[in-house]
């Protein structure tokens, strides 16, 4: 059966379709089938990205390493038809979640193998996962934590297995402010409480703007004659590596 990877959270601008495209494309890189499906009807940036791609490849006429990218159905369950073809031909499944709270969200969630949630690095990102006090202290659960939660149920009663569930920390100050050990802390805290793994993400970088409209990633770079990779270059490529690794799918060894 193919491995669900679901990338989510209901906060608009975390990040998600760059690691959407970033995830896929290197899975696809190191010789993985992987579809790609764009939950998000109405912005649909993954989609967009890898029309992008396609359109790039067309334009140039080269080849790179690319997701195949998958479309709903019709109908009242527009997801399990296109899940239950695409199952039997692909190694993982990358499903791209919209920034709000919708029933194919919920769907999404309880589909899920793996749970990548992009958080940017502040306290108003974090306010989706637990409420806090003024001075610190975690009060409670969520509205995101409790659709997780409900998810995970639901896993439960169907007899499938956990939710391996990590939340990336985007964004990332390249300083060691006051607020990013704040927040480092709290989601440390958070994780034994309610179940999830924590990992650093993307920095703020010019360069994943860039690469959208040609629908680009940087492992690409090479493949189209950019030879010399300037230092933040490098560093995102090591950014990008890390989050493979800690990622641990099934079967899948870091080769870039």
């Amino acid at each position: 059966m193919a491995h669900i990877i679901v990338v989510g959270n209901e906060k608009g601008g975390s990040g998600k379709s760059t690691t959407s495209m970033h995830v896929a494309t290197a899975l696809a890189r190191m010789g993985h089938r992987i579809a790609g499906l764009d939950l998000d009807v109405r912005q649909r940036s993954f989609g967009r990205y890898l029309e992008n791609r396609m359109a790039f490849m067309a334009r140039e006429g080269i080849e790179l390493p690319t997701p195949e990218l998958a479309f709903m159905a019709e109908g009242a369950d527009p997801l399990s038809p296109v899940l239950a073809e695409l199952d039997p031909r692909c190694d993982f499944i990358l499903l791209d979640c919209p920034g709000s709270h919708t029933k194919l969200s919920q769907m999404a969630h309880a589909l899920a193998d793996t749970l990548i949630t992009p958080l940017n690095d502040s306290f108003i990102d974090f306010d989706l996962l637990a409420h806090m006090s003024p001075d610190g202290d975690v009060l409670g659960p969520s509205i995101y934590a409790e659709m997780v939660w409900a998810a995970r149920q639901m896993r439960g009663q169907a007899g499938a297995g956990p939710i391996d569930w990590l939340v990336l920390r985007n964004r990332l100050g390249t300083q060691a402010m006051h607020n990013k050990r704040k927040v480092g802390d709290a989601l440390t805290n958070l994780s034994r409480r309610i179940g999830f793994r924590v990992a650093p993400g993307f920095s703020e970088r010019v360069i994943f703007r860039e690469l959208f409209p040609r629908g680009l990633t940087l492992l690409d770079l090479k493949d189209i004659g950019t030879e010399a990779l300037n230092m933040s270059n490098i560093a995102a490529r090591q950014e990008l590596r890390d989050l493979i690794a800690e990622l641990k799918l099934p079967n899948v060894t870091v080769t870039f």
